[in-house]
């Protein structure tokens, strides 16, 4: 929304607009781009509109960041903490989340890694991220009986796969990439879903199949 378009000549934005706009420009430019003076420039505000709501640059970066667990970490935690009566629909649950941006923000995840190359800081952070996502998946296989070695394995087949995903920007049919659930789940558990499971969990998703 611009100046212009406000009926309050003394519209300064809000926290909201100012973040949608930080992250936009974090996802399309990188972090040297998220200045406060383009970021104004781009909303038609004015410089010192920024900081009625930000104390300066590094809140807002820091606020990029809570976001980026929000939407990616915590998305992947709930999802591994889910109600499942099986442990392959514990798993769907797990591998569904990223399917779609709406859930985890694998845009964001990418800008935050490049983020991270340069600031060690960041770094840090993915790092424990990292870490985090693990531990939440090895403490759902462990629940579902695999043994310590056997979860950590399985963890990180899980993890590295979906990171690699992520990381080489793959872009797939959704449709393709549903279809090879049944095998990833069966890789990352030792079990298939039956196929009572899998229609449960495409309606589920809001999924149906082209000529249905």
């Amino acid at each position: 929304m611009t100046q212009e378009s406000h009926p309050d000549r003394g519209w300064r934005g809000s926290p909201e607009l100012w973040l949608d706009a930080a992250y936009e420009t974090l996802i399309e430019k990188g972090v040297d781009a998220v200045k406060i003076m383009p970021l104004a420039t781009a909303l038609n505000l004015s410089r010192t509109s920024f900081y009625w709501f930000f104390k300066d640059r590094r809140q807002l970066l820091a606020m990029l960041l809570n976001r980026w667990e929000a939407s990616t970490t915590g998305a992947l935690l709930a999802a591994s903490r889910d109600y499942a009566a099986t442990e392959t629909e514990a798993m769907l649950n797990v591998i569904s989340t990223f399917l779609s941006d709406a859930v985890f923000d694998t845009r964001l995840e990418l800008a935050v890694r490049a983020w991270a190359q340069q600031d060690p800081d960041v770094l840090a952070r993915v790092q424990r991220a990292d870490a985090e996502r693990l531990a939440a998946l090895r403490d759902m296989l462990l629940a579902w009986g695999h043994g310590e070695q056997d979860a950590d394995v399985r963890a990180r087949t899980i993890y590295l796969v979906q990171v690699g995903y992520i990381s080489m920007r793959v872009d797939e049919p959704v449709e393709e990439r549903l279809d090879r659930f049944p095998s990833y789940v069966e890789i990352y558990t030792g079990k298939r879903p039956p196929q009572q499971e899998m229609e449960r969990f495409m309606a589920r998703i809001g999924y149906r199949a082209k000529g249905q």
